[in-house]
């Protein structure tokens, strides 16, 4: 089997896997993912709930809303944020290939608290900063979360926060790190501004963790930020690919940081 069949396998593969359950469906609680998808796809921002902290995002495909988004943080472009995606299926177009190791590492802990730096698309065409040829994906472990990036598409999300300060786990304090946020369903104009979409506490404020497969490191990726993934769990999933391929295992791979493939990068949420 050559390497580009064995990818698009694994992307089939990828494309059935079970979604999980959205829950709760009342009927507030899908009036507000849709006005809250409607405020995305319009170009607005959004405060969204994820499986770690709370973050806040732009539809990533919209240049002007990714710009509004770096701004309302605070940080340049010289920070990429990362990118939320419903699932593997999501990120089609969006990387250039997704080595076997990255795929070890998606089929253990997606979704969850994993955010992957690999090479972009060459024609992708998303303005996200300055990225290096690289974007970070991550597909979160959050009901709201997930039903919105399965109608918007995937968005560019950092944490919830002003650079400097703590990350918000409530929707409490991430409206009051962006006062301009109104609470979806509390106005009729949704087109400005910040909206919040309320998910209840998350389990913050530990990020989540990042590792680097782009380019070089397809077999030699490298954590750059610990977060609440251990390196012990990357290593159950990702060292039998390596030793298979006839690279040093992750413990061994992991140290200093190399400034290369768009790091430093934006946290996110």
């Amino acid at each position: 089997m050559t390497d580009q069949s064995d990818r698009d396998t694994w992307m089939m593969r990828a494309q059935q896997r079970p979604m999980a359950p959205v829950t709760p469906v009342t009927p507030e609680a899908l009036e507000a993912l849709e006005r809250a998808a409607a405020h995305v796809q319009g170009g607005g921002l959004l405060v969204v709930p994820t499986d770690t902290v709370y973050g806040i995002g732009a539809l990533a495909s919209d240049p002007a809303a990714v710009a509004r988004l770096l701004a309302a943080k605070g940080r340049g472009r010289q920070m990429p944020p990362p990118v939320l995606v419903a699932g593997p299926d999501q990120l089609a177009g969006v990387v250039a290939d997704i080595p076997s190791a990255a795929r070890a590492l998606i089929e253990a802990h997606w979704p969850g608290a994993l955010t992957l730096v690999l090479t972009a698309a060459p024609d992708l065409g998303w303005n996200l900063g300055e990225t290096g040829g690289t974007i970070a994906v991550r597909m979160p472990d959050h009901p709201l979360a997930l039903s919105l990036l399965r109608v918007t598409g995937p968005m560019a999300v950092t944490s919830a926060n002003r650079t400097g300060e703590p990350p918000a786990t409530d929707a409490a304090a991430a409206r009051a790190a962006f006062p301009s946020g109104a609470p979806l369903g509390g106005h009729d104009d949704d087109s400005g501004g910040v909206l919040v979409l309320d998910g209840g506490p998350t389990p913050g404020p530990v990020p989540s963790t990042i590792v680097s497969l782009a380019a070089d490191r397809a077999l030699a990726p490298v954590v750059l930020r610990d977060g609440v993934l251990a390196r012990a769990a990357l290593a159950a999933a990702v060292d039998p690919v390596l030793r298979a391929a006839g690279a040093a295992p992750l413990a061994d791979a992991t140290g200093r940081h190399d400034g290369q493939h768009g790091e430093p990068r934006e946290v996110g949420a």
